[in-house]
């Protein structure tokens, strides 16, 4: 069987997609040096994600959720520190019981210390995972999880499954801010898609069809019509697709050159995860 596959994925994720807020899927393929973009795609229900994640086809994806908890939090409040069974009772819980646990956890934990962090977040700038509100990743999590093991995928250094299909966590704002530092490129309020957020989004899409330095030289293939879509879509959710794609693409290359768990970090705490790509630092 060839060790190349069919497809890149990168995923920007919704916990509760609609028409208006899908889940978008970009798919693309290995050329050289660069990723060529074959297809955007949207999903606008967990079902019909569920349903794509199932099919029988070969992918490496990099996925804009969490894997993971913080080990602080699930230690305090005495759940299972093995991943799959910490999962599984994070599973059954509702998004009510979820928010109410976490709420009291920050609740008694002093200012500016009230979230805990997994060991990726420092380094990869991201929101701690335990949190529920702008942005929710503590329930794209919730809900995006259990999809992904329900769909049987393998999921390195955390569960194993298909190796035909490899999911990773995967963060586009990291790599954003490599390129472009803080400069907001997205909203969902159509009154702050404002001609700066347009220019740095634009901005933002010229240097990934450059070498990345940080990906090892990995950039993006694009059409012309494909670089006016990612242009102009202001939601931004189309770019971080694509920012995805190109984290499981260095992956992929990893893999490649046999190196463990796609390139994850062999430091990565098998309870909390690790975002793909992010370099380990001693320091978290």
């Amino acid at each position: 069987m060839s060790t190349q596959p069919q497809q890149l994925i990168g995923c920007d994720f919704s916990s509760a997609p609609t028409r208006r807020k899908p889940i978008v899927l970009a798919r693309g393929e290995c050329a050289g040096q660069g990723v060529r973009l074959l297809a955007i795609e949207r999903f606008e229900s967990l079902d019909a994600f569920a349903e794509w994640l199932a099919q029988a086809q070969h992918w490496v994806g990099g996925f804009d959720l969490p894997f993971g908890l913080p080990r602080e939090l699930v230690e305090h409040l005495l759940w299972p520190t093995q991943w799959d069974k910490c999962m599984a009772h994070y599973a059954s819980l509702s998004r009510l019981q979820i928010r109410d646990f976490f709420a009291a956890f920050c609740a008694a934990r002093p200012v500016g210390r009230k979230f805990a962090h997994r060991a990726t977040d420092g380094p990869a700038g991201s929101s701690p995972s335990m949190k529920w509100v702008n942005p929710p990743v503590a329930f794209m999590m919730h809900a995006g999880v259990p999809l992904l093991r329900q769909a049987g995928v393998h999921l390195p250094g955390l569960e194993e499954g298909d190796r035909s299909r490899v999911a990773l966590e995967a963060y586009p704002g990291w790599l954003a801010r490599q390129l472009i530092a803080r400069a907001s490129y997205k909203s969902d309020d159509k009154a702050k898609q404002t001609p700066e957020r347009a220019a740095a989004r634009k901005q933002l899409v010229s240097l990934i069809e450059q070498p990345l330095a940080m990906l090892d030289g990995l950039h993006v293939l694009l059409s012309e019509s494909q670089r006016q879509l990612l242009e102009t879509d202001a939601s931004g959710d189309s770019v971080d697709a694509v920012l995805c794609m190109l984290a499981a693409a260095w992956a992929h290359r990893q893999h490649l050159a046999r190196h463990v768990n796609h390139g994850l970090p062999a430091q990565m705490d098998s309870l909390e995860g690790w975002i793909v790509g992010v370099p380990f630092s001693r320091d978290e």
